[in-house]
């Protein structure tokens, strides 16, 4: 059994190491809380819309949703709230996986070699406190997301929201009519 201190100082580690500049990644996270790292090498990340994973999860409350994604993808997550969108990390060979090499799954997308991506610091993990934080934080080195989970997630997320948008538009024709 690991302590959350030594399984932080792990994950750190091993997040780092994707970045091309080690020591400048580490400065990024103590200055800013966000380093840049390069996807596809350790892992990749699926990016997705917050309206997805929010239809999914049945609420817009950051830390029930952060319950439901850990329950659904069993992995790491976490969420650029300015731009509303959650990254799911997953391993690296998904990008080459047909059905996120071919974008067929409608709405999000994989972020493979020759991406960089942003990534907190693995200490974030408190909604109300950063822009940037982990809803799902890592449990060690390169436990990541089953890429099946994720593509499960959208599709569900995918079909409540246009159920929910379904009901809304008969409703207001009931309402009308």
């Amino acid at each position: 059994m690991h302590s959350r201190c030594e399984r932080e100082l792990a994950v750190t580690h091993w997040l780092l190491a994707a970045a091309e500049d080690m020591k400048a990644a580490r400065r990024e996270w103590e200055e800013t809380g966000i380093a840049l790292l390069r996807c596809g090498g350790l892992f990749a990340a699926i990016r997705i819309p917050a309206g997805i994973v929010q239809a999914a999860a049945g609420t817009e409350d950051p830390k029930r949703i952060g319950v439901y994604l850990d329950e659904v993808v069993h992995g790491p997550v976490f969420i650029d709230t300015t731009s509303q969108r959650y990254y799911a990390l997953v391993p690296a060979s998904t990008s080459r996986l047909p059905q996120w090499a071919d974008r067929q799954v409608p709405e999000a997308e994989c972020l493979g070699s020759g991406c960089f991506l942003g990534v907190p610091r693995p200490q974030r993990t408190e909604p109300e406190q950063f822009r940037f934080y982990w809803c799902v934080p890592m449990e060690g080195p390169g436990a990541l997301c089953s890429p099946d989970a994720v593509s499960q997630l959208v599709a569900y997320g995918r079909y409540q929201r246009a159920l929910g948008e379904r009901r809304a538009a008969e409703a207001d024709e009931d309402g009308h009519g």
